[in-house]
């Protein structure tokens, strides 16, 4: 791909600690959207507690992958969906262009660069809607890649793929979920040959096999399983072969079903709770997937419980025994996790929210569409003075935090918070 290289707008330039937590993945290092850095600023503006800005080639809702001096982004481009690393000193360290496909869906809201990026530290892996899935090194050279397209079939979805592999101890979990496949792909990360692919099994329809939510790897001491969201249902799979070991029902209730039902929000996996969102006002589901199996229906034993409604878009948040449900309008719901039990609600800004919300320092972050942004402490009451921040840019894609900065992709730069 060849190019100038991306302007790093500087007002100022630092370099990364270099015990810096990395954010490999897109909701982090244990992928629940929590981060364990310090001394991060609450406050900023164009102008206050910007490190840098690095000029993008085109939009896109992937959020920041980070390994030491190296972050990952994807862009739809006016030509085609490129990879792009960027240092932490605001410089592109190379940009790979990945297909010439482009696409855009439900007006200003959809791009083909929506899935976010995985690294092990020696390899990144990503996934365009276009149907590419590839891995890089860390010098910019392909190791392999797979269109899924002609492989596996044309997409039939809505608004395109937007689907993140997920990265766990040597292999790369995808999953195709559209009108003419619902799949389960397991691959090698080193040399992308297919392990094994197994049919994920539904009875959803209308608009429900649309899936925009990704899969995650749920794990305690030596157990884990690969958690499927989507269509219907929520579903546990062992790694080993795709087996499916649970399943949670009811998310689309039968004797009410909606056929404009379509998951894009993804659960909070973490070892002792699983939180499922649904969408269209249907229930958020929390269980405990210690020792579950089989259907997991309204009154199991596993589910601990139902919530009246959803946060449709965003996905949920764990922070000190609440569970933070943002909403796709800006409203943020706060839950007791034991319970269920509501315990506040407020309207954290009056635009949409597409982005996850992340903590840091004590602190809780609310990524709003156009720009605004909102720091809140968790607790189990409101906080009644939220610090209130603006960036002129546009922002689908969630928050990444690492060597004491916050990153913050937006469709026209790369932003990174912190102190100079």
């Amino acid at each position: 791909m060849i190019r100038p290289l991306l302007a790093a707008m500087a007002l100022g330039f630092g370099s990364t600690s270099a015990f810096a937590e990395n954010w490999p993945q897109w909701r982090g290092p244990k992928n629940d959207g929590m981060s364990t850095e310090k001394g991060l600023p609450a406050k900023w503006s164009a102008e206050e507690n910007i490190v840098w800005k690095a000029k993008l080639p085109g939009p896109g809702a992937s959020t920041p992958c980070i390994w030491g001096e190296h972050i990952f982004v994807t862009a739809q481009e006016e030509n085609g969906l490129s990879l792009i690393c960027i240092g932490t000193d605001g410089k592109e360290k190379w940009a790979k262009l990945l297909s010439g496909g482009t696409g855009k869906a439900r007006g200003d809201e959809g791009n083909l660069a929506s899935a976010s990026c995985s690294t092990d530290g020696k390899l990144v892996f990503a996934f365009v809607g276009s149907g590419e899935l590839v891995a890089y090194d860390f010098a910019g050279k392909e190791v392999w890649k797979i269109d899924t397209v002609k492989t596996y079939g044309k997409y039939d979805i809505q608004f395109g793929g937007h689907w993140t592999p997920v990265l766990y101890k040597g292999k790369l979990y995808v999953t195709l979920m559209h009108r003419k496949l619902q799949t389960i792909f397991c691959f090698d990360a080193a040399t992308g040959k297919e392990d094994w692919k197994l049919p994920r099994v539904s009875d959803g329809r209308g608009e429900s096999p649309d899936v925009y939510s990704s899969p995650f790897v749920w794990g305690k001491g030596d157990k884990a399983l690969l958690i499927v969201h989507g269509n219907d249902y929520c579903t546990a799979h062992e790694l080993a072969d795709g087996k499916e070991v649970w399943r949670v029902t009811e998310l689309n209730p039968k004797k009410n079903y909606n056929t404009a039902w379509r998951a894009v929000s993804s659960p909070l996996v973490t070892p002792d709770l699983i939180v499922v969102p649904s969408c269209k006002q249907h229930p958020t589901v929390a269980i405990d997937p210690n020792g579950a199996t089989g259907e997991i229906a309204p009154g199991s034993t596993a589910e601990k419980w139902r919530f009246k409604s959803t946060p449709d878009v965003p996905s949920p948040l764990l922070v000190d025994g609440v569970v933070y449900l943002m909403g796709a309008s800006g409203q943020l719901t706060a839950i007791d996790a034991r319970s269920g039990k509501e315990l506040y609600n407020f309207r954290a800004t009056n635009e949409r929210h597409r982005a996850n919300p992340a903590y840091f320092d004590g602190k809780i972050l609310l990524v709003g569409r156009e720009g605004n942004m909102v720091v809140v402490k968790p607790g189990t009451t409101a906080d009644d003075t939220p610090t209130k921040n603006k960036l002129p840019d546009t922002f689908t894609g969630s928050p990444a935090i690492s060597g004491g900065r916050i990153y913050l992709r937006g469709w026209n730069y790369l932003w990174a918070i912190g102190t100079k």
